[in-house]
């Protein structure tokens, strides 16, 4: 065997950990810390929008924090709304929150920016940032890094009562806010309200 030949070493994954296949719609639902925090830390005028809620959570968490919320989604969820396609909407909003699908979120951020009156938070892989080239022309404000490592499942799972834990990507929240000029600040948002 040559010297320069380097065996794989198989990678562990915590056994709580599950790879699911992918959900219809790209459905993947945030743990509730990730808006609870998100809606603790960042200041919100107005009320907020959520065009990808799913079952609500991003409203039920918006209205814990004191703030109006309302939501829709593609397809009917769970939450109690009339389906919409957002990407075809044209409705403006104080503030838009959301955890749009990944595979199209730069459509989506940018379709957000056009209709919030003030901010637009998206929940954004980190992995993607360094190539998340188009977002250099945006009143990006803040990225806050979420920690621990949240589990995002597909929606089939937590409607089936499973708990997921032992997340394997890093996400953040990207917050553009329109009065925003100069580069994004980098924050942590840990999930207990402590530094990480």
């Amino acid at each position: 065997m040559s010297d320069d030949v380097i065996a794989a070493q198989p990678q562990s994954r915590p056994l709580n950990a599950k790879i699911w296949s992918r959900a219809d719609d790209e459905w993947y639902v945030e743990p509730v810390w990730c808006s609870e925090r998100l809606f603790a830390e960042e200041q919100f005028e107005g009320s907020v929008y959520d065009p990808c809620c799913g079952t609500g959570r991003i409203v039920v968490s918006a209205l814990k924090a004191g703030l109006k919320a309302y939501g829709s989604d593609l397809v009917y969820r769970g939450w109690d709304s009339t389906p919409q396609d957002f990407l075809i909407h044209r409705g403006l909003h104080d503030n838009i929150v959301c955890n749009s699908p990944f595979a199209n979120v730069q459509q989506f951020a940018q379709h957000a920016l056009k209709l919030a009156r003030r901010k637009v938070a998206m929940i954004f892989p980190v992995a993607r940032l360094n190539a998340a080239h188009w977002n250099q022309d945006t009143p990006l404000a803040r990225i806050w890094l979420l920690t621990p490592r949240p589990s995002m499942p597909p929606g089939h799972v937590i409607l089936a009562g499973e708990k997921p834990g032992g997340g394997k990507a890093d996400f953040c929240w990207l917050v553009w806010s329109r009065d925003h000029v100069g580069p994004a600040e980098l924050r942590w948002l840990h999930r207990d309200g402590g530094r990480p």
